[in-house]
Parts: structure tokens; sequence; C-alpha cells
């Protein structure tokens, strides 16, 4: 089925936030074998970002936890809009790296970004 066409910029009002980040912080147990972001930290570094954000004078940038985003094996994870690349990221410098170059001033991140197959989604 074709997805609905999302309204083209000047077809309706500007959109709330020009940049919306979202950083998977779901929990499962220990021993589930896909892992979890969570406990690998996302939580903690989800919450830098949005602190840094803050400091940094980020207007019309929203930065969310997430539950799950099925992509567990890269994680911990977080996905930007409206490009829709992906990240993963495993300390502040990364997630610094990435609010500076990507979400403030519109420059990926190549070293962090990682490539999802929809192919290989689970579930």
């Amino acid at each position: 089925m074709a997805r609905a066409r999302v309204q083209a910029a000047g077809d309706g009002p500007e959109p709330v936030y020009q940049v919306h980040v979202f950083c998977c912080t779901n929990e499962r147990p220990e021993t589930h074998w896909r892992g979890s972001c969570a406990h690998k930290g996302s939580r903690a570094l989800c919450d830098y970002m949005c602190r840094l954000g803050m400091v940094m004078g980020a207007r019309r940038i929203r930065i969310n936890h997430a539950g799950c985003m099925n992509v567990c094996e890269h994680g911990p994870v977080m996905v930007v809009y409206p490009e829709g690349i992906w990240y993963k990221y495993e300390t502040q410098a990364d997630v610094a790296e990435i609010l500076r170059c990507h979400v403030m001033d519109g420059v990926p991140v190549q070293r962090l970004m990682v490539t999802i197959d929809p192919a290989t989604l689970h579930g």
C-alpha cells in the first residue's frame, strides 16, 4: 500500500521543529539475545544531548527518548529527521559531535552514521 503524500513545504503550516532527534532508550532484560540500547548507556547520553542542546541555545530542535527502534544490533542508536540519518553513538563526545555538526549546522557526521537495511529488520 502506498503511503499518503506528506504536505510539501508551502502547502501548510511551518513545522514546529526544524530538526527532530529520536534516541532509542529501550530496555530489555540483560539476557535478551538482541540486547538493548538502555544497557549501553543510551538514556544518560540522550539526557546529556538534551542538556547540551539547551546550553548551546538550540531552537526549534527536539530531542526525544524513544522506545525500541528495532535495530538493536547497532545500538545505541538515534535517528535525526527530517533527513532520516541514523547514528550509533557511545560517548558524550559522539553526542556532542552529532549535536554540533548535524543537528545545529546541518552537516552529517559520516564516522558515526549507520546504514539500516530495511530487509534485515526483525518483526
